[in-house]
């Protein structure tokens, strides 16, 4: 078990820039993507035509440098090789293994065992995901998902007492509503046995 929030975070690059420990890193962060977000969303640029613009203007870079390194005697542009290992793909695709096997499971659960409780945590989960994402584009749930990731860490370590105490209650306050639908669910006929009957 993690003992501070910089562990809980990997205790790497990425929490020093979630922390604000590398404050240089994080402004880069947020600069970049306020800048990206008032591009897209309120520049009305396109995503696929940034992309295609700037790969454009970096292939046109190359080759002019490329055509006058050899006529000026200097050192060609510095490519590095673009090689992705075969471990770095093996691992990827052990992570999608596991999350595909997860979302089987969930599915099993649901369509063959009758578990109404995985399927209420489902349908619950989804619906919120939908009402939320009703309320913005995606490339503004995008930057407010940087925004809270962000904020919210080193926020949550600078307040760690009194949100510990805060979510303590609020945990045995859904422990409570849980064991409470758990006899509900317990008490209703389950869709595995009147299947069998």
């Amino acid at each position: 078990m993690a003992h501070t929030v910089h562990d809980a975070l990997g205790g790497a690059a990425v929490a020093d820039i979630l922390l604000w420990r590398n404050s240089y890193g994080s402004g880069v962060v947020l600069i970049g993507s306020s800048v990206l977000w008032l591009l897209f969303e309120r520049g009305g640029y396109n995503v696929l035509a940034f992309v295609a613009n700037n790969i454009l203007l970096l292939v046109v870079i190359l080759f002019f440098w490329a055509k006058s390194a050899s006529l000026l005697n200097r050192p060609l542009p510095p490519i590095p090789e673009l090689d992705i290992s075969e471990e770095s793909v093996l691992i990827a695709a052990d992570e999608m293994h596991v999350l595909i096997n997860r979302v089987f499971s969930v599915a099993h659960e649901i369509a063959i065992d009758g578990n109404i409780k995985t399927l209420i945590s489902v349908v619950s989960s989804l619906w919120l995901i939908s009402y939320i994402g009703s309320f913005f584009n995606f490339i503004t749930l995008i930057y407010v998902g940087v925004l809270l990731s962000l904020s919210v860490p080193f926020l949550y370590e600078k307040f760690q007492a009194q949100v510990d105490e805060k979510l303590f209650a609020v945990h045995k306050i859904a422990r409570s509503i849980s064991a409470k639908v758990d006899i509900i669910l317990k008490m209703m006929p389950s869709i595995h046995k009147q299947k069998t009957q």
